[in-house]
């Protein structure tokens, strides 16, 4: 009787656990999808511009996804790279999440993507919100000058349209599109009218989702083709007076994918050319670098949430507006760390130093990593609790079959990974995502093949299905539960570093993603333990036992 009860009460437990994974695993995603900065209802107020342009007005020009080792390739980009030699460069690097929606905000308003409060994640169009912060479109209009978009309709979206003159916009991501973008744009180029314009070109992202991904030469043909289209872009240009601005928002992974902390996603172009620029191959720059380096050439005010540097090495700046720029700075960064840490509440001095925005950055960073501190002690306590009390329970079932659970248990994280990172060369990062549904399918194909084998290696080297259906079917959710428990220890560590939930901060990325798709195996793993358990109990019934128990 008592056994009955204990298999009773383990497939309930199995059912609590697999319910227990899939409301995380769905909440968790959700919670990032929702994200917002907390500044959201507390942004910092505009400052005043800055005063003396020291160009005409200023071209950028975004290329999707450009990879740097492409930018630098002079035969697939060589009029970039002819650029390249009479402007100022460098590696400029981001941060995850590697989406273009918060790779766009980043450069718009200079600020990393837990500040900025553009999208975490990239949204339907319906979906993505404006602007909370400020942005340096809007402090180029505030300051007088004309602005133009030609882009992905997301950025229509994305910026306040009240601070652009002039906009095209287009659902399309591939070369016809990109024609379409470069033509609106030319006609404001040829006549002047605008003072600062955004060109965005998207076909070399396309070709990285959907043509075999930078290792398949139609990538290196799509950044031919937008090479070519910056040629054009250029000829209506004098810079002389003029300056042209090139990067992208993120790299892409070899088999075609971005979104995740892999290195090469975090590394893109960063070269800028012509009137106020100063020549010369600089050393590395940061993507929070670009929105006040391009306020700064057009005298306008350094975005109001701008956690980067204005780039002044590369720039021909006198001393008053030297001086001018250092003030506006101490203003900007000093309310950008009051709100922020206000918002978040906790305090931590700034510490004197010549480098105003990193002072200030140095502080912010010090105020969020105590307040995690702060969370994770408890979790880290909670954590540890849980894995005691799961070891004890093992210990306590210590025998002659627990080293053959031990064994199928780790053959299935074998044969998971197997399938996962060396045959199908998957990433354990949101770069090789696709979508939601995608990886779910994925993982509940390759968890059912890695359970089976598992189960087969365990059935044959226990003699389960001669030991009768009662204890054939105990030893298999036996199993089922050491699976569950070493899957169990990557979301445990999620946990600690990042909570139930994305709330107030962005997750730590590596650990999320890695805590995420255990959560997604311990569901599948449950479920497929309990059919392989009831399966092992129907073939012992009629399989003669070892002992002759029924």
């Amino acid at each position: 009787m008592k056994s009955k009860i204990r298999i009773i009460l383990a497939i309930a437990l199995c059912l609590v656990l697999a319910v227990g994974a899939y409301l995380w695993a769905t909440a968790l995603m959700d919670s990032f999808y929702a994200f917002r900065s907390p500044l959201q209802h507390t942004p910092p107020s505009p400052g005043e511009p800055l005063g003396q342009p020291i160009a005409r007005r200023v071209v950028f020009v975004l290329i999707d996804a450009l990879r740097e080792d492409t930018s630098q390739d002079p035969e697939v980009m060589p009029f970039l790279n002819e650029l390249r030699r009479q402007g100022a460069w460098a590696s400029m690097h981001s941060r995850p999440p590697s989406y273009s929606a918060p790779g766009y905000s980043v450069l718009l308003t200079g600020a990393w993507p837990d500040v900025s409060d553009g999208p975490a994640l990239n949204l339907e169009y319906d979906d993505i919100p404006t602007f909370t912060q400020d942005d340096m479109i809007s402090s180029m209009r505030r300051a007088g000058l004309t602005t133009a978009i030609s882009a992905f309709n997301w950025f229509e979206k994305l910026v306040p349209q009240s601070s652009v003159s002039a906009g095209f916009y287009t659902a399309g991501e591939d070369s016809a599109a990109d024609r379409e973008v470069v033509d609106a744009a030319l006609s404001w180029l040829r006549d002047g009218s605008q003072q600062f314009v955004l060109i965005h070109l998207d076909q070399v992202d396309y070709a990285g989702h959907y043509e075999g991904g930078p290792v398949d030469p139609r990538w290196d043909a799509a950044a031919k083709r937008a090479d070519d289209l910056l040629r054009e872009i250029v000829a209506t240009l004098d810079l002389s007076q003029d300056a042209l601005f090139v990067c992208s928002d993120h790299g892409q992974i070899d088999q075609g994918g971005h979104g995740g902390q892999d290195s090469v996603v975090l590394v893109e172009p960063f070269m800028l050319v012509g009137a106020g620029v100063r020549p010369g191959h600089y050393a590395d720059v940061q993507m929070v670098d670009v929105a006040p380096t391009l306020s700064a050439m057009l005298g306008a005010a350094i975005p109001a949430s701008s956690q980067g540097q204005v780039l002044t090495e590369m720039l021909d700046l006198g001393e008053g507006q030297l001086q001018v720029l250092e003030d506006r700075l101490e203003q900007q960064q000093g309310q950008l760390l009051s709100l922020y840490q206000s918002a978040i509440g906790r305090q931590v001095a700034v510490q004197s130093g010549e480098d105003v925005v990193a002072a200030h950055q140095l502080a912010l960073d010090a105020s969020i990593a105590g307040r995690l501190r702060a969370e994770r002690l408890p979790r880290s306590l909670l954590a540890l609790a849980l894995l005691l009390i799961c070891v004890a329970v093992i210990f306590r079932s210590r025998g002659r079959d627990l080293a053959w659970l031990l064994a199928g248990a780790l053959l299935y994280l074998l044969l998971f990974n197997l399938r996962y990172a060396v045959l199908d060369g998957r990433t354990y990062s949101l770069s090789s995502v696709a979508s939601a549904d995608e990886l779910i399918a994925y993982s509940a194909i390759t968890a059912l093949l890695a359970m089976l084998g598992s189960w087969l290696v365990v059935a044959l080297g226990l003699r389960v299905f001669r030991r009768g259906p009662r204890q054939a079917g105990t030893l298999v959710l036996g199993l089922t539960f050491l699976v569950i428990f070493l899957l169990s220890l990557p979301v445990l560590y999620s946990y600690v570093l990042n909570g139930v939930l994305v709330s107030w901060t962005l997750p730590h990325m590596s650990s999320m993603f890695l805590g995420f798709i255990s959560l997604i195996q311990m569901l599948l793993v449950a479920v497929v333990g309990l059919l392989l358990a009831g399966l092992t109990a129907l073939i012992a019934r009629f399989v003669p036992s070892s002992s002759g128990a029924a």
